[in-house]
């Protein structure tokens, strides 16, 4: 059907609907007058007749009919003028609004494929694909649990309306201006249908127009089945899973038929904000969703409270599976996860420049290649891993193993124990607290509830200077300095540089006992070039959607808390390790600081430091975690280290060639628009223009 014919449609049952009014309130007219008979007349001086009761007495009713007759005849005459005016306005705002919208597709249900592209940094391709999705399931295949669920949550009265529920858009108001904030949308399953298909997500007068007149349009098209099951094959829901099928597979690995009432209530829960309450980042956040979707499905009757207290215990485990993208490197791997989590709300191609450097990434492969060629035969190690950041965290280039056609798993987002490169941390948090490089450690045999630690050698020196026990990696004396310190304030420290990973407190967190991963270890040293906290590495620089902007991504949270009072300090003590320590292996024609990092029995072998222009770490192990012979972090890392450094000398006058903390002073620059951010903080953020609506004004800019 075409736009015209189905506009024909949509004007012919409105005239319908306008034409019984008229005729229901001519009928109400004429049935107030249906008694009486015309009253006598007298002329008046201007020749006219009037209805006159006689002197002293009360017109009957009967003589009022021909004074009735005329001013009903009026009031017909301004109900009609009313009813063709409002027939004329209805007619121009549905032209206005729907003469350039695909009206037969949107019927078929048929969602525009996307595409997304990533590109490096000067505009290179690197790879091209779509939201993850699986095959489309019929209403029946999906477990009524999830049905309920969603009803229950999202548009309880959805059998019952016409694909606008005013009792649920007026619940919505009273919520929302108690909150003083939009927080709460009224819109039905049909609605988010159409947003799905066809509308925009912003709240122009347009937009807003083609959302009444298409939803009672598409009611009238297609069941209400028929629209529930578009709906559920085509929400959205975080981690790059578009359909309740893909999203069964991604966060449980089954197919949607054989979800659980707890499972069927947290990916209910998702529809709401599926970035922001995406279970494999915020678990936590999740599960408090899938209570609440628990309890609506009890107050609309489709759970009893045994049932709900069951799905409430037996609370939904995640099985998560990554579908495999193909994409070809591990670094767009990394990148697409994030570029899908930010497309899955747009319509269309989206595009997303990345901060790769092909140049730098190309640099990166032959220097872990080439060391691991030339100085790894016999050492035990069987993979390697590099991680290369700009000054404010951009991923330059990414190399996750020897070779990604043997193996597509990526060893610098894997988990793995730091070693003395994790001391970084107990250092830092000393000299917060007021500690020097002069300060006097211990470096003698130590004893803590059992556990002995040893230096690397079986001997000790005494008592040494702050800054020797470091630069020499001395692991009882930095022992003896991190049980002064506290562990909390280690823990502390590593958190404020950007470490997220599970720290236990014990005593062994000192000397690198707990694991975390190489990509966030070097953005914690990224911290410590910069002078600021905490440099987070990230991969997206821009993101254009289809007829949109581009607009400036970057990392999710900026640095915020300056180094100043120990920065110099802590680059100096890194310069040392390079200079007369356990780094001299990565020692360059140029500033170099960093630090060696070897886990026990040599199953770790680290190097993280930086020079310049670049922060870079270095990892070297096997996957199985079984030993090494005797490569420690001074070794095959340190050598990958330099030769990289050796060789990605930047051109002259670059951006990358800013002395530390340079990057941080404040400069003029466009407007920033972190679209997840926005997406996650409001339901009406639109990423054409990086808006979202306040409860009250025009539309402002997301500033996050």
């Amino acid at each position: 059907m075409n736009t015209g014919a189905a506009l024909a449609l949509l004007l012919r049952a409105v005239g319908r609907d306008l034409a019984r009014f008229g005729r229901w309130s001519l009928s109400l007219l004429r049935a107030r007058r249906r008694d009486g008979s015309p009253a006598t007349t007298e002329q008046t001086p201007t020749g006219v007749d009037v209805d006159l009761p006689p002197q002293g007495e009360t017109l009957p009713a009967s003589s009022r009919t021909p004074r009735r007759r005329r001013v009903g005849r009026r009031i017909a005459i301004v109900a009609g003028t009313l009813a063709v005016g409002l027939i004329a306005a209805t007619i121009g705002l549905m032209v206005w609004a729907l003469h350039d919208v695909p009206l037969e597709r949107i019927a078929s249900g048929r969602v525009d494929n996307q595409a997304i592209s990533l590109v490096a940094a000067g505009g290179e391709p690197l790879i091209q694909r779509g939201p993850y999705r699986e095959a489309s399931a019929t209403l029946d295949q999906f477990p009524e649990s999830l049905v309920q669920a969603v009803l229950a949550i999202e548009d309880r009265r959805f059998y019952d309306h016409w694909g606008m529920d005013l009792w649920g858009i007026g619940r919505a108001l009273t919520r929302n201006f108690v909150a003083g904030e939009i927080r709460e949308g009224g819109s039905t399953i049909t609605q988010q249908l159409l947003k799905i298909l066809y509308l925009e997500p912003d709240r122009a007068l347009r937009r807003k127009v083609q959302e009444l007149f298409l939803s009672l349009w598409l009611e009238s098209r297609l069941s209400k089945d028929e629209i529930l099951t578009l709906y559920l094959n085509n929400v959205y829901l975080g981690a790059g899973a578009t359909g309740m099928p893909a999203a069964a597979r991604v966060y449980f690995d089954k197919a949607v038929n054989e979800l659980t009432v707890a499972e069927s209530a947290l990916l209910a829960g998702l529809i709401a904000s599926p970035s922001a309450l995406n279970p494999l980042e915020n678990l936590e956040g999740a599960r408090e969703r899938a209570a609440a979707v628990l309890r609506a499905m009890q107050s609309a009757g489709f759970l009893d409270d045994a049932a709900a207290a069951e799905a409430q215990l037996n609370s939904a485990q995640l099985q998560p599976r990554r579908p495999e993208f193909g994409t070809g490197t591990w670094f767009a791997d990394w990148a697409m996860q994030d570029a899908q989590e930010m497309s899955g709300q747009f319509l269309g191609n989206v595009k997303v420049t990345t901060t790769l450097v092909p140049a730098l990434q190309t640099i990166a492969e032959q220097s872990v290649r080439t060391v691991m060629e030339e100085q790894g035969a016999g050492s035990g190690a069987g993979q390697a891993a590099m991680v290369v950041l700009g000054p404010d965290g951009a991923v330059l280039a990414m190399v996750g193993g020897l070779d990604y056609g043997e193996s597509q798993f990526n060893r610098a987002l894997a988990l793995r124990q730091p070693g003395s490169t994790f001391k970084l941390f107990t250092y830092y948090a000393a000299l917060k607290l007021g500690a020097a490089p002069d300060t006097r450690l211990e470096d003698r045999p130590i004893e803590i509830d059992g556990w002995t630690p040893e230096n690397f050698d079986g001997e000790y020196s005494g008592r040494v200077s702050l800054a020797e026990a470091f630069a020499r990696s001395l692991n009882v004396a930095s022992v003896y300095l991190g049980m002064e310190v506290g562990l909390p304030n280690i823990v502390a420290a590593a958190r404020e540089l950007g470490i997220d990973a599970s720290l236990r407190e014990t005593p062994s967190l000192i000397l690198g006992a707990s694991e975390v991963s190489l990509l966030d270890l070097t953005g914690a040293y990224a911290s410590i070039r910069a002078g600021m906290a905490p440099i987070e590495p990230y991969g997206i620089a821009t993101f254009e959607a289809a007829n949109g902007r581009p607009f400036t991504i970057g990392p999710r949270v900026e640095p915020s808390q300056s180094l100043d009072a120990v920065h110099g300090t802590m680059v100096g003590l890194l310069q040392l390790v390079v200079e007369r320590g356990t780094g001299q292996a990565a020692m360059i024609d140029r500033i170099a600081a960093g630090k060696t990092g070897t886990s026990q029995d040599y199953r770790d072998a680290w190097f993280v430091g930086f020079d310049e222009n670049y922060t870079v770490g270095v990892w070297v192990g096997n996957d199985d975690s079984s030993p090494m012979d005797g490569v420690t972090g001074g070794r095959l890392p340190a050598m990958m280290w330099q030769r990289f450094m050796t060789d990605a000398v930047p051109p002259q006058g670059s951006a990358a060639e800013a002395p530390f903390g340079a990057e941080n002073q404040p400069a003029s620059a466009p407007l920033q628009c972190n679209i997840q951010a926005c997406s996650r903080a409001y339901r009406s953020f639109r990423a054409s223009d990086c808006t979202f609506q306040p409860y009250s004004g025009p539309r402002r800019i997301c500033e996050k």
